[in-house]
């Protein structure tokens, strides 16, 4: 598939990367409900991010990032209730070197608005699998 849709969550999603790349944690934050859960499974372990001020301690590791691409193997959305789920490749430059990984995101919106986002690294850096 390579990208995002032209749809309303296609853009958005764009916009998401778009924001990671120009370290704009401010505008990620605005993606989000001031409720938000944000359940990571990067550490091999579930971390869980609740509301605006634990996200934004969250995106405070992508400022490692210098570059980023993002190939989509599968994307999957529906109107009501909004949601997306997503399986992207990505390889990513960071102050270690370059990292590969993939991941299976989804998104539950409530009001425009990421209101649950399942943040699953499902092959690590390091090749392992989740």
């Amino acid at each position: 598939m390579g990208k995002a849709p032209e749809t309303a969550l296609g853009k958005m999603y764009e916009e998401h990367i778009k924001m990671i790349l120009e370290k704009d944690i401010d505008g990620l934050l605005n993606q989000y409900t001031e409720d938000a859960v944000l359940i990571s499974s990067f550490t091999k372990k579930p971390l869980y991010f609740r509301g605006r001020e634990e996200l934004k301690e969250h995106f405070q590791g992508i400022l490692g990032i210098k570059g980023m691409e993002v190939d989509i193997a599968f994307w999957a959305e529906t109107e009501n209730p909004q949601t997306l789920m997503i399986v992207e490749a990505i390889k990513m430059q960071t102050d270690g070197g370059e990292a590969s990984m993939r991941f299976a995101d989804s998104w539950v919106l409530k009001d425009g608005k990421i209101a649950i986002h399942f943040a699953g690294m499902v092959q690590h850096p390091d090749g392992s699998l989740a």
